[in-house]
């Protein structure tokens, strides 16, 4: 059975999550207040309606305790965001996530039970920085405040060397998870498996023991 969504909201945000869970082959119910955005994804989306999430009676019309997911991407109306995870969290919906605007934002979604809180412009402008930052960090995702997880090129300093040669768990606290090597991907590589030149080391470990890696080993 396809995996059922609702993404509310239809800006740059929510419009590019229907479309990626369209091409994953979920089944997704668009909805905005806006006729126009409506109409726009209609043709994209499983189910699209203009509709006002504030209002309860609509969202119990729509059947939206049905579906497993809701992801509210609300863009500029911060109290249209809350009330709108509120009553979702009244009707019994099983999974909520929501697109906060700031920290404050996040607390009140968080207060009124929303199971997972996204910051994507910063978060993005997080992994943006990082990777101008630095040459080696090719790609950054942010797995908490202090851990994340890095895809670092292989240099000439690291090509030929085994995992157990560079022994970066105990000297750095940080762990290679997987390695990326043209077409396939290493997953759990063994210790004795010799790092070329160019590999992409997925590496996984706290921010700071991994700035530290990066430093020693790659500069």
């Amino acid at each position: 059975m396809k995996k059922e969504f609702v993404v509310i909201g239809l800006g740059r945000f929510g419009g590019s999550i229907v479309n990626e869970l369209i091409e994953l082959d979920a089944s997704v119910m668009a909805i905005d207040k806006s006729q126009e955005r409506v109409d726009e994804y209609a043709q994209i989306a499983t189910q699209a309606v203009a509709a006002d999430t504030t209002d309860e009676s609509s969202l119990r019309s729509l059947g939206i305790r049905n579906f497993e997911h809701v992801v509210v991407a609300i863009g500029e109306n911060i109290q249209a965001s809350i009330l709108t995870t509120l009553i979702l969290k009244e009707l019994g919906v099983q999974m909520i996530t929501v697109k906060a605007q700031n920290d404050y934002h996040e607390k009140v979604l968080r207060k009124i039970g929303a199971d997972h809180v996204i910051h994507p412009e910063r978060d993005m402008g997080r992994r943006i920085a990082n990777r101008m930052v630095s040459n080696d960090i090719l790609d950054y995702l942010e797995l908490s405040d202090e851990y994340s997880i890095v895809e670092i090129r292989a240099n000439e300093k690291l090509s030929g060397a085994t995992l157990i040669d560079l022994d970066i768990r105990a000297k750095y606290g940080v762990n290679i998870v997987a390695i990326k090597r043209e077409d396939h991907i290493l997953v759990s590589p063994q210790a004795i498996e010799e790092i070329r030149l160019n590999d992409v080391l997925i590496v996984i470990g706290s921010d700071v023991d991994i700035h530290r890696f990066e430093k020693k080993v790659l500069h």
